[in-house]
């Protein structure tokens, strides 16, 4: 196709600012009924007959997890705000938080748990007790390890609980093979990136320095669509001060309309585009020289690595107009040091996204950014010692899992038995990483040695791992399968034992320790008694762990004297924390001037590091390099996927609230292809990836604001799961078309949008 050359005067396309005990078949929805009405129809709504509870908690709706005031009246929850106190929330909250409720009273929620009696996978169960199904998961763990060693059990975790399992239990249990989707399938390429850079991560919490912020580059970042509350926030101020706004992007999203330059740039090659940003910030000298000089290593090394990496060479590429990728390197380098690119948050796309994430990491130290008022703080996790015990038989994994004091080193993290990760960590991957996605492959393979056990928490696994019909193959081959979840997902069904949890106002959990320009600590406690017969993951993780011998670990008899031992090393109790609005500020060194000696830089050399000599040693490029990637098929579209501003992942689409706002997906096509296919706004279609993996129905959203060789869909639709009664069948998935992924060597970061799709009106 030819160059697409568009640019968007955000002013004139839109002024608004961003919005805002008998045998159980887990395929009926009489699993769960429904909570019960109040039975007095003449009397006004529960919520006004009762005194108000009010409880400082920590919203679990999406991973940014802002401070909220949890509204009870007669133990139930009935409204859901934001907490002024927070630093991040700041008294507001999102569509998704305050669907919190919702989700808490979904009448499809798991009520107790339950032990399978057919086939895996046909999703037939006995419910049973607590007592049963911890005994008979203990005894098969137990069992397994005798056999196989410990480190043949792995442990999935996601969202805010996961730390009872894939952090403390893991290690404590002495398995290295412990991993979260929000590392190796989300964000491994920027934090390593960061590392090798910086010589510290990201973190959870970008460190723009909003307020002071005159130039906002975004790449492939939706804010508006992955509706962060702070992020949409201050974004908003940001634009509404004026300030500047590049967006590069396939699709003119939501941000794109508020951009004064959007750069529609051919899938794949970013990273050519910013090679060719930094050959015009130090060709033309607009580079912060000063800044370069004293705080940067190996300024001389990259000049002359991207001398002939001009604009017009990254036009040819990029399928962008060589004056625009000049002019927009001006506009970035005319407000330094308030100027810099947005690290984004899910960067695994194509297998080259460490050395991408390192350009990104380059041009914003050319800016000058880092340490600056209106750049990128530094951001430090607030002061508080871990929980204390004896030293674990592993350390914390580098799947995303942080090992605290006692463990050993967490670079070659070793199981009892001297094995290494099961995916080959130590080799594979230059970071020594641990990918959720690789951890499949010894399920299957029994190499380099055997993974018998799997206990998931809070991860969907067919709507996350890419190839579904690989981690079907290795459910199939497990000895044991232990599901942990507040809602029959899809792969409870594929589950030996199944662990209804508490949702997250139901339940008491560690602290919510954030890095932030102010560091601070905040609560997440319960604010009514859980539902039916589920039980916090602390409980579980705490009774299954007495019951495998782990005693010594588990010398704490509740999460509030577990949280309450943290919080006295700081000199506080939960009962003070409460009387804060549930939040402890500390004060932070966001600042180059905050620095009175030494570095904030902890690279080896004590310097931003822009040519990487462990890269060098390691037979990886040192500098930034352009890869290219594979082009779709003839007939096929590069697909590509992302959040919707209303759900999270594939969590919400069954919450009654949110699913009544958002029922389903819809399959962004430009018009003149869908016109050249005979199709129009509305029409439903199917889509069959270049493996004949096939979705849908999905309707057709007909429209000029995305690229004619890419289709996009919200991820998190198209669910297979009758018990999900309001969210089954409702749209396409994404996840079922992701039969391929390219490994990034660095990370271990999955790159997922290598696959193509073709449109097929039947089904």
């Amino acid at each position: 196709m030819g160059k697409v050359q568009l640019q968007i005067s955000r002013r004139t396309f839109l002024k608004s600012a961003l919005a805002s005990g008998a045998g159980v078949t887990l395929a009926t929805s009489a699993m769960v009924p429904a909570l019960a009405a109040p039975a007095e129809e003449t009397l006004p709504p529960w919520y006004y007959r009762g005194a108000i509870k009010s409880t400082y908690s920590v919203c679990d709706m999406c991973p940014w997890r802002c401070g909220i005031i949890a509204q009870s009246v007669d133990g139930r929850v009935y409204k859901i705000d934001g907490n002024p106190a927070d630093p991040k929330s700041r008294g507001m909250l999102c569509a998704r938080g305050q669907g919190g409720v919702s989700f808490m009273y979904d009448p499809d929620r798991l009520r107790s748990p339950m032990l399978r009696t057919g086939e895996r996978g046909e999703g037939k169960f006995q419910e049973v007790t607590w007592t049963e199904a911890l005994d008979h998961t203990a005894q098969k763990l137990l069992a397994i390890a005798e056999q196989y060693g410990p480190e043949s059990v792995a442990i999935f975790g996601h969202t805010s609980g996961e730390f009872w399992f894939a952090d403390y239990f893991a290690q404590a249990w002495g398995t290295p093979n412990a991993a979260k989707p929000s590392s190796s399938l989300c964000t491994s390429p920027r934090e390593e990136a960061s590392n090798l850079t910086l010589g510290f991560p990201v973190g959870g919490h970008e460190p723009l320095d909003w307020e002071g912020l005159r130039c906002l580059t975004l790449i492939g970042s939706h804010i508006g669509e992955d509706s962060r509350n702070t992020v949409m926030q201050d974004f908003a101020n940001a634009w509404a001060r004026g300030a500047k706004v590049i967006v590069v992007d396939p699709r003119f999203s939501s941000v794109a309309a508020k951009a004064d330059y959007w750069l529609p740039i051919k899938p794949g090659t970013d990273t050519a585009l910013l090679l060719a940003w930094i050959n015009v910030l130090i060709t033309e000298q607009r580079y912060d020289a000063e800044y370069v000089a004293e705080w940067a290593e190996g300024f001389e090394q990259l000049a002359a690595h991207v001398a002939e990496m001009t604009p017009e060479w990254a036009a040819a590429i990029t399928e962008l107009d060589a004056e625009l990728i000049r002019t927009t390197a001006r506009v970035m380098a005319d407000a330094l040091p308030q100027a810099a690119i947005m690290p984004g948050r899910h960067v695994t796309w194509y297998g080259n996204d460490t050395q991408r994430m390192r350009a990104v990491y380059s041009i914003n130290a050319l800016l000058g950014a880092y340490g600056r008022e209106g750049g990128l703080y530094f951001n430090k996790s607030p002061y508080i010692e871990a929980y204390p015990h004896p030293p674990f038989a592993v350390a914390g994994s580098a799947g995303g899992c942080s090992a605290e004091p006692g463990a050993e080193s967490a670079e070659l993290p070793l199981g009892p038995s001297g094995k290494a990760r099961a995916d080959g960590a130590r080799t594979k991957f230059l970071r020594g990483a641990t990918a959720m996605q690789e951890l499949i492959e010894p399920m299957i393979t029994g190499e380099p040695y055997p993974i018998k056990a799997l206990i998931v928490y809070g991860t969907n696994l067919l709507n996350t791992v890419p190839d579904v019909p690989r981690t079907l193959e290795a459910l199939r081959k497990l000895d044991l399968v232990v599901v942990i979840d507040v809602l029959p997902m899809e792969h409870v069904a594929w589950a030996d034992v199944v662990l209804p949890e508490a949702a997250m106002l139901e339940r008491f959990d560690d602290l919510w320790t954030v890095a932030h320009k102010t560091p601070y600590i905040a609560l997440r406690e319960p604010a009514v008694e859980p539902y039916a017969d589920t039980k916090p993951a602390w409980w579980m993780a705490r009774e299954l762990g007495l019951r495998v011998g782990l005693e010594k670990y588990f010398k704490w008899e509740t999460a509030e004297e577990f949280v309450n031992t943290r919080l006295q090393t700081i000199g506080y109790t939960v009962d003070k924390l409460r009387e804060e609005k549930g939040i402890i500020v500390q004060k932070g060194k966001p600042y180059l001037e905050d620095f009175k000696s030494g570095s904030p830089f902890t690279t080896p050399s004590g310097k931003i590091e822009l040519y990487s000599e462990e890269l060098a040693l390691s037979g990886q490029d040192p500098l930034p390099v352009y890869t290219p990637t594979a082009e779709p098929p003839q007939g096929y579209f590069r697909l590509l996927y992302g959040r919707h501003p209303v759900h999270t992942f594939a969590k919400t689409q069954n919450t009654p609230l949110l699913n009544q706002l958002n029922p389903e997906n819809d399959l962004w096509l430009n018009a003149d292809a869908a016109a050249a296919q005979g199709l129009k706004e509305g029409d439903l279609v199917y889509l069959e990836n270049q493996d004949g993996a096939r979705t849908g129905p999905i309707q057709v959203k007909a429209t000029q604001r995305i690229r004619p060789d890419v289709v996009f869909m919200s991820h998190g639709f198209g669910r297979n799961e009758p018990a999900l009664t309001l969210a089954n069948g409702r749209g396409a998935s994404d996840a079922t078309l992701i039969t391929r992924y390219v490994l990034d060597p660095i990370s271990g970061g999955a790159g997922m949008r290598v696959n193509f799709v073709r449109i097929v009106k039947e089904a």
